[in-house]
């Protein structure tokens, strides 16, 4: 079992996180906590199995057959209560190429597509990159908390939205969405007969007392117009293994998203990709469960400190290991407050602007490191503003 307190070095591992802190902070000792991968080994059983593949020494084209279908069919229905057939998934490197995929498959040039700001930056580039419309639905936020403005979701569905890419949890946010929010967007959009593109990645990865639920599980219905995105990359630290899937229960849909993953090129996982999904599915149940409490803890030290002793707000986060920080008491533009952090406190985080406009006051900071490093992290925030 990883003891999530160990300090790892991940230096020279072509880490995209901690060896390209220079070029994108100007600065060797800026702290990275930003990218949304995990400064936590994977679980032993994962390691093993790849240990275990590598042995046998031959790397030739590698299927997902029924095991590891399985495997994924069982995992939602342990994790999610949700029940889904094995022929329903089709595989992708990643959940990011599935929304290129389906954007692309499933839409036309032109289309409308609505989004709800601020969301997950990649959201706004597989529009652009097809020649499709970004619609913005902005989230409400109150009390230090976001949710959805139905009104306005509704009104720009009625005026010629095609589809609507879900982000459930929330990134940056951390909002799951509950079964009440889940049934009316599903509702809005069987009534305008838009189609659901849902990011469900950091779906495993709620806080102990939060449920995910997948908007495809409300009915048959709704799972008829929906894709779902999910994978095991940021739940167990898989990202550079390249394992996804979505999960189509309309056939005619899923044909077509899974031929322009061929029209593109794409035919299958990689070999380590697939050992590893398969393992986690199978063994990484207690590790999960153990990586949601440290989260949490996580989570309450950065808004107990961060909120008695600097002026910024911690959202009210209920799942991811992404922490979303209101800065706007410090009264800088993004680019200003980009420099305090970077420069100031070197601490290298997400900008909040990145992820919309309505982000310009925020910055993204990623809780998954072992506590030591968080609790650096912190007290050099809290140093460079006491020492302004």
């Amino acid at each position: 079992m990883e003891n999530f307190e160990t300090v790892h070095n991940r230096k020279n591992t072509r880490s995209v996180k901690w060896d390209m802190v220079r070029e994108l902070f100007h600065s060797e000792d800026v702290l990275p906590m930003w990218v949304a991968d995990m400064d936590f080994k994977a679980p032993d059983a994962v390691n093993q199995a790849i240990i275990e593949r590598a042995k046998h020494g031959i790397y030739g084209y590698t299927i997902a057959d029924n095991s590891v279908k399985n495997s994924i069919v069982s995992w939602i229905s342990r994790r999610h209560q949700w029940t889904i057939q094995s022929e329903w998934i089709s595989f992708s490197p990643g959940v990011v190429t599935t929304l290129h995929m389906a954007i692309q498959s499933l839409t036309e040039p032109n289309d409308s597509i609505l989004i709800q700001t601020p969301v997950y930056t990649p959201f706004y580039h597989v529009i652009k990159a097809h020649n499709r419309k970004i619609v913005k639905s902005p989230l409400i936020r109150e009390n230090n908390y976001y949710q959805i403005d139905f009104q306005d979701f509704e009104e720009k569905l009625k005026n010629g939205v095609k589809a609507f890419i879900l982000c459930n949890p929330h990134n940056p946010i951390g909002r799951v969405w509950t079964k009440e929010e889940l049934t009316k967007i599903a509702e809005l959009c069987k009534q305008y007969n838009v189609l659901i593109i849902s990011d469900e990645i950091h779906c495993d990865l709620t806080y102990p007392d939060h449920n995910h639920i997948s908007i495809a599980s409300l009915s048959e219905e709704i799972a008829d117009r929906t894709i779902t995105c999910m994978a095991p990359s940021k739940t167990f630290n898989l990202a550079g293994l390249q394992a996804s899937y979505a999960i189509t229960s309309n056939t005619i849909m899923r044909k077509k998203l899974e031929r322009q993953f061929l029209n593109q090129g794409f035919h299958g996982l990689n070999t380590m990709g697939t050992t590893a999904l398969e393992a986690a599915y199978h063994h990484g149940e207690a590790w999960l469960d153990g990586l949601r409490e440290i989260l949490k803890g996580h989570y309450d030290y950065v808004k107990e400190e961060i909120e008695k002793h600097t002026p910024f707000q911690v959202t009210i986060t209920e799942g991811t290991y992404l922490v979303w920080i209101d800065c706007s008491a410090l009264g800088l533009d993004s680019k200003a407050l980009r420099k305090f952090f970077n420069v100031e406190a070197k601490v290298g985080l997400n900008a909040g602007v990145e992820y919309g406009e309505e982000g310009d006051q925020f910055m993204r900071m990623n809780i998954a490191c072992p506590r030591a490093i968080l609790e650096e992290g912190v007290n050099r925030i809290i140093d460079a503003l006491q020492n302004r």
